[in-house]
């Protein structure tokens, strides 16, 4: 007799016998991711693979909420979880709980992805460093109230300039929520405007115990802040996201405290010195100034001031003596031009050569002039300009001595 089942009820048993499977039900898969999906639901969706065979996987927003780093394809890593099968599609997949890369620590990566991501946005640029004040009369300090890291605060402040205003504002430095905290504080004094600068500082610590520090939340935080801030979290060694955002980094918090006030005998001796400088630029510049004066008191500019106009009066007197001889020279030249050319053109005048007994005829009507006798007949009547006046008159005869043969008409 044979057991025939549905398909519902056949994978309904498949996954009875996952479920049952020691193994199975909790085991840990080292390999490499592709396909990753972030999905709006938040869960996350991808497959786990290695150079032969590959896994569907799921990761429900409940689980990778407490995710410290991002996932992404092609990064490797070991997933905690169960195989089970999804009855609906006949098909199993792991269902991941729990996920860490591979060879190498989720903070250790957390770390790296959030510092790439704010490097790229320009958060650590310097041009968006804020200048530290010189001589800052208010300093507030985010930190925990207790501790030696405070205290050491106080102290180098109080040492270094002890009419300094010193504004405590305290916060849990590790733990959940601590970061909020933080993150809140340097609001806050933005928002109060109290401070001239804010130093953030923190003991020194294990990644994990700095972790409030490498926060998105802080580090937005501290870009965010009008007020100038000094990060001083851990021992020199140690380097937080705040660290590269924060507008100064001080080793420690003790080096911190030294770096936003200048000790007040330093600055007081400097102080004089500048006096003492000034001083003596003041009075070698005076001494400078009142010998200078003295030489022009001496001088004979000084003593006869009209000299030298009495002198510029005689020379502009010979310059204009010396214009007009220019001036008759260059007349008379141009005069004896002008004569010779008038001569010249008087010599070619026709009214010159008129008067001397020749005359110009024309046809009647016409102001051509008649060069030869072969333009002219009996009976054409001419006009001759005398040099004194017109005569009108009639050809009667033509002779043309020079023509061949000697004819006549």
């Amino acid at each position: 007799m044979r057991y025939i089942l549905t398909v519902t009820e056949t994978n309904k048993y498949i996954k009875e016998l996952f479920t049952r499977d020691i193994i199975l039900s909790r085991i840990w898969i080292r390999g490499e991711i592709s396909n990753y999906k972030y999905h709006t639901s938040g869960h996350m969706y991808f497959t786990i693979k290695d150079e032969t065979s590959l896994i569907k996987c799921v990761m429900f927003r409940t689980q990778n909420s407490t995710l410290r780093f991002k996932p992404e394809n092609g990064l490797k890593v070991i997933i905690g979880g169960s195989v089970s099968v999804f009855e609906r599609d006949g098909q199993y997949q792991l269902y991941a709980e729990s996920m860490e890369p591979d060879g190498i620590g989720a903070l250790h990566m957390a770390f790296e992805q959030l510092k790439k991501k704010l490097s790229i946005e320009g958060l650590f640029d310097d041009k968006y460093k804020k200048r530290i004040p010189l001589i800052s009369e208010r300093i507030g300090v985010v930190t925990s109230s207790t501790g030696s890291v405070v205290r050491d605060i106080i102290n180098v402040l109080c040492r270094r300039f002890p009419n300094i205003h010193i504004k405590i504002f305290p916060v849990a430095v590790q733990g959940e929520g601590a970061s909020r905290q933080i993150a809140n504080a340097i609001r806050k004094l933005n928002e109060l405007s109290c401070v001239d600068v804010i130093i953030l500082a923190r003991g020194g610590g294990s990644l994990e115990e700095l972790w409030a520090f490498n926060e998105e939340i802080v580090a937005r935080s501290i870009f965010a802040s009008k007020i100038p801030i000094i990060s001083a979290i851990g021992h020199e060694t140690d380097f937080t996201i705040s660290d590269f955002v924060a507008d100064l980094r001080a080793p420690t918090p003790s080096a911190a405290a030294e770096l936003v006030v200048m000790e007040k005998m330093v600055l007081r001796n400097n102080l004089n010195t500048m006096n003492n400088r000034l001083a003596n630029a003041l009075t070698k510049s005076l001494i400078l100034q009142k010998s200078r004066l003295q030489r022009v008191i001496e001088s004979s500019a000084f003593k006869q001031p009209y000299d030298r106009v009495y002198q510029e009066r005689m020379r502009l007197d010979m310059l204009g003596k010396s214009i007009s001889r220019s001036m008759k020279t260059i007349l008379s030249t141009n005069k004896s031009s002008l004569a010779l050319l008038v001569g010249k053109l008087d010599a070619m005048s026709p009214l010159t050569v008129l008067s001397r007994g020749y005359s110009i005829v024309k046809a009647k009507g016409s102001q051509e002039i008649i060069k030869s006798v072969s333009n002219v007949k009996q009976g054409s009547e001419l006009e001759i300009q005398m040099a004194d006046g017109r005569i009108s008159c009639i050809v009667n005869d033509i002779e043309n001595p020079f023509a061949l043969g000697g004819n006549n008409e």
